[in-house]
């Protein structure tokens, strides 16, 4: 943990070496699951890592090219929506050049730029940005169950369907994750207004989306 936190930009580097050698890679990339939810989130991981080492005066250049976090993050969006479609796993799969460009793309232009974006961002852009990740990943889960066909020439339609709804799950944890700290958070507000005040009017309940906003701050 402590070298997580002391050099990033070292642990960064080794997360991509590591999933870049051909044993892990072979592995991963062999089922539908493991290239899409495992190579992909830890490649765009290394870059969110990635991101706390850049000298500062290189992110400040890069923050003045990032007005309220909007460039980084459509850029961010535009190249992690690629990366799903099923035409770019094949693609990775099949030609040598596509799979360098995956492995440099997600760090660098997926999970570098949202780590430099997020704070900017604001609670309504992480909102925004939060629900629209999961409603795309809960679309292209169903859009692989669904498929009459395999979407993908390098995998079988039964890893289609367990990728599809492996997809489904992922979107509705993350919309639970999302939001159950809020109800939480309204629930604990409203006891301690009725502890502190048992025969008074208790103070104004907050609604779970002001709550998550107030997590975010």
């Amino acid at each position: 943990m402590n070298s997580l936190y002391r050099h990033p930009g070292l642990v960064a580097g080794a997360v991509v070496v590591v999933l870049a050698l051909p044993p892990l890679r072979v592995w991963l990339e062999g089922s539908m699951a493991g290239h899409m939810l495992v190579q992909i989130p830890l490649l765009a991981g290394a870059g969110v890592l990635g991101a706390f080492a850049l000298p500062p005066r290189l992110k400040r250049r890069l923050d003045a090219c990032n007005a309220r976090g909007l460039p980084f993050t459509l850029l961010a969006s535009l190249v992690s929506t690629y990366w799903m479609l099923p035409r770019a796993l094949d693609a990775a799969l099949t030609e040598p050049w596509m799979e360098v460009a995956k492995f440099v793309s997600l760090p660098l232009l997926v999970g570098l730029p949202l780590a430099l974006s997020w704070r900017r961002l604001g609670t309504i852009g992480q909102g925004f940005v939060a629900a629209n990740f999961v409603s795309m990943v809960s679309v292209v889960g169903w859009l692989y169950i669904v498929a009459p066909a395999r979407v993908c020439n390098n995998y079988l339609v039964d890893q289609q369907t367990v990728t599809g709804w492996l997809l489904v799950a992922v979107s509705g944890l993350l919309f639970l994750g999302w939001t159950a700290p809020a109800f939480i958070a309204r629930e604990r507000s409203g006891v301690t207004a009725c502890v502190a005040r048992p025969t008074g009017r208790a103070t104004e309940k907050r609604s779970p989306w002001e709550a998550v906003a107030g997590r975010l701050r």
